[in-house]
């Protein structure tokens, strides 16, 4: 856990490196393990689906069009929950429409559609991708105690 000093926010974050060779699935089932610590992922189902598509779809992209290995990060705070996936490609990714003349091309199409947000930037060795996600409430929260209206 992360704190700001001077601030409320607190922040949670993991990183792994995924090998050209490697998996998509054990960059799901990674990201899986660490959304299951998070106290909302219980009730939010479809927020935890969306996440784990990103994953997916971004470290596909990495693998496919950067042909390189692909640095995974997820940071969580009290607002978002950030999935960014770094490459070696200097080329930013752009969302496509669907085609029946091929069989990609939907990746960031569909991050697009699940995701709250996503950017992309070029840095020094390559680009990062961004996708955000709206922490969803944790669950019903208690109650405040009530007082009894005096006689």
């Amino acid at each position: 856990m992360i704190a700001v000093e001077g601030s409320s926010l607190r922040a949670v974050g993991w990183a792994r490196t995924l090998p050209l060779d490697s998996e998509v699935k054990s960059a799901r089932d990674w990201a899986r393990g660490h959304l299951e610590g998070l106290d909302w992922t219980t009730t939010a189902p479809e927020t935890v689906d969306a996440v784990l598509l990103t994953v997916s779809e971004l470290v596909t992209n990495a693998h496919r069009h950067a042909h390189s290995s692909a640095q995974l990060v997820m940071t969580c705070d009290d607002h978002c929950l950030h999935v960014s996936v770094h490459d070696k490609s200097a080329v930013l990714p752009t969302p496509r429409e669907a085609s029946t003349d091929r069989l990609g091309g939907r990746g960031m199409f569909l991050v697009d559609a699940v995701a709250d947000t996503w950017e992309s930037h070029l840095c020094r060795h390559g680009k990062s991708v961004s996708a955000c996600f709206h922490v969803p409430d944790a669950g019903p929260r208690a109650a405040e105690p009530s007082v009894p209206p005096r006689d």
